[in-house]
């Protein structure tokens, strides 16, 4: 057997093999109130470490609660219960610490590449001049060099992901937190992403919480992918991705992959709610 074939067996992890966590989630809980009165159990005893630059995707059914936790984890919402450690600080609201990239760029149009990538700046009060250098050198990073000044009408919908991604990047965050970024973009361009994205990551060694619909895309993307159950999402598979890095697009056509890849499936029932 070949080393890539015995470093791809996949392994299930019944525990995260995690040894230093920059992120800490512990028995999170989410319910919510509807107008009606009604309570939506969102999140169910939700608990797992991730470590310093340790790429970690989600999978699971829509309407599971990925986006929930992404946002409680942003300190967008608050959970109804359980506790949430950045770096052994107790996380109570929005933090400086984490980067968040969502499934549309959310780039403001009247403004430039530039000044988009230095909103974090602006909103955190930090001095602007000192981070033009930086927003240059990580524009130049996923390949936006020269197009500072463009508009984001004027940017294809990958180069304006590039740019979103570095927005998320610009202060330096702790953790890297993305909701579907490539969801919209057609199948071409979002291959293209990932290999994209696996470089930024390979340079930033950011830790990255990533949560996408495609079992693929997680697999190629990540060291670990976690697999949440139907409402109220709980986790029920803890994966550890073992293929070299880098990784390139040929790997989807190994039998390793394939395995990967149809384990996921079994997990996730085959009930269609993921997709390549």
């Amino acid at each position: 057997m070949s080393s890539l074939q015995n470093a791809a067996t996949p392994r299930v992890c019944a525990e995260p093999e995690v040894k230093v966590p920059v992120l800490s989630v512990r028995a999170i809980d989410k319910r919510f109130k509807t107008k009606s009165g009604d309570e939506i159990h969102a999140l169910n005893k939700i608990s797992v470490d991730l470590a310093d630059g340790e790429f970690v995707s989600v999978l699971g059914p829509s309407g599971c609660g990925k986006t929930t936790l992404l946002k409680i984890l942003a300190g967008i919402v608050p959970p109804s219960g359980g506790t949430l450690l950045y770096r052994g600080t107790a996380i109570s609201g929005p933090q400086a610490g984490m980067g968040v990239v969502f499934q549309s760029s959310v780039l403001l149009p009247w403004w430039t590449v530039l000044d988009n990538v230095l909103l974090p700046i602006r909103v955190l009060k930090l001095d602007l001049t000192s981070y033009r250098q930086k927003a240059r050198e990580l524009l130049r990073l996923v390949g936006l060099e020269g197009f500072e000044n463009s508009y984001p009408g004027e940017l294809s919908g990958g180069m304006q992901q590039r740019a979103a991604i570095v927005r998320g990047l610009i202060h330096d965050p702790g953790i890297l937190l993305m909701d579907e970024p490539f969801g919209a973009l057609d199948a071409m361009t979002r291959e293209r992403m990932n290999v994209e994205l696996q470089r930024i990551w390979l340079s930033t060694r950011k830790t990255v919480f990533f949560i996408t619909h495609s079992v693929s895309e997680a697999v190629f993307l990540s060291d670990r992918v976690l697999v949440m159950s139907a409402r109220p999402g709980s986790l029920v598979e803890n994966v550890r991705v073992s293929f070299p890095r880098p990784r390139n697009a040929d790997l989807m056509s190994t039998a390793e992959f394939g395995d990967l890849t149809r384990h996921l499936r079994h997990v996730l029932g085959g009930s269609g709610a993921v997709h390549d």
